[in-house]
């Protein structure tokens, strides 16, 4: 197990505590939209791909623009606050000398006012969202440019994240996965995936990660 020099993070419900936001906002565009959806039937087929959720509803292509314009107006009368204890991780992060990495599939306008709202812009080294890069998540495209921008090869960096997307994403970049439990209806094909750690919270990310640095030095002393 090689040293952990950079740590990446997903943001909603990874350190965002925005499932309500969400799932209100896809209420409001599925009326919008004529589509007879409740949260159940999103939660069968919840995706960090929205457009995987539309294609799920029968939404058309033709119609994703108009979608994204109700979703947006919706999410926007919410603000969404950090999921307990995150501030506190990042800090620990941060002074056990961690760079930090963020990598979402959100779009970016709203993903950055977030940060700047809750004055977390300066947290992270790097950051990628939605717009940032051709390919998204699972495909590995987000996180290999957040690892370029942090000058850190992927043995030496662990993604953290709510979703399978995020596990798979993780592994096809080369990257140890650490799955968190959050208020996404994803925690069943998360555990499916078997991330290399399954954490009940974030806030236990930090007594990880020097579990796993304790290892690392112990096997080398051999």
């Amino acid at each position: 197990m090689s040293r952990i020099e950079a740590v990446l993070l997903d943001w909603d419900g990874t350190l965002l505590d925005s499932f309500e936001a969400d799932a209100a906002a896809y209420g409001e565009m599925f009326r919008a939209m004529g589509i007879a959806w409740d949260r159940k039937d999103l939660a069968r087929h919840y995706s960090p791909d929205w457009y995987r959720v539309y294609r799920a509803a029968g939404l058309g292509r033709a119609r994703w623009r108009e979608a994204d314009r109700v979703w947006r107006r919706a999410y926007a009368r919410s603000v969404p606050a950090l999921v307990p204890g995150a501030r506190q991780v990042l800090r620990r992060l941060r002074s056990s000398r961690y760079r930090l990495g963020l990598v979402t599939s959100g779009d970016c306008a709203r993903v950055k006012a977030q940060l700047r709202r809750l004055r977390l812009t300066a947290a992270f080294a790097a950051r990628v969202c939605h717009e940032d890069t051709e390919r998204r998540k699972p495909h590995p495209q987000p996180l290999l440019s957040a690892l370029r921008r942090l000058r850190v090869s992927p043995g030496s960096a662990v993604y953290v994240g709510d979703a399978p997307e995020d596990i798979e994403m993780a592994r096809r970049a080369g990257m140890r996965a650490i799955g968190v439990l959050s208020a996404f209806p994803t925690a069943a094909r998360l555990r499916a995936t078997r991330p290399e750690a399954l954490l009940d919270s974030i806030v236990a990310l930090p007594a990880l990660l020097r579990r796993w640095a304790a290892h690392s030095r112990d096997a080398g002393s051999w």
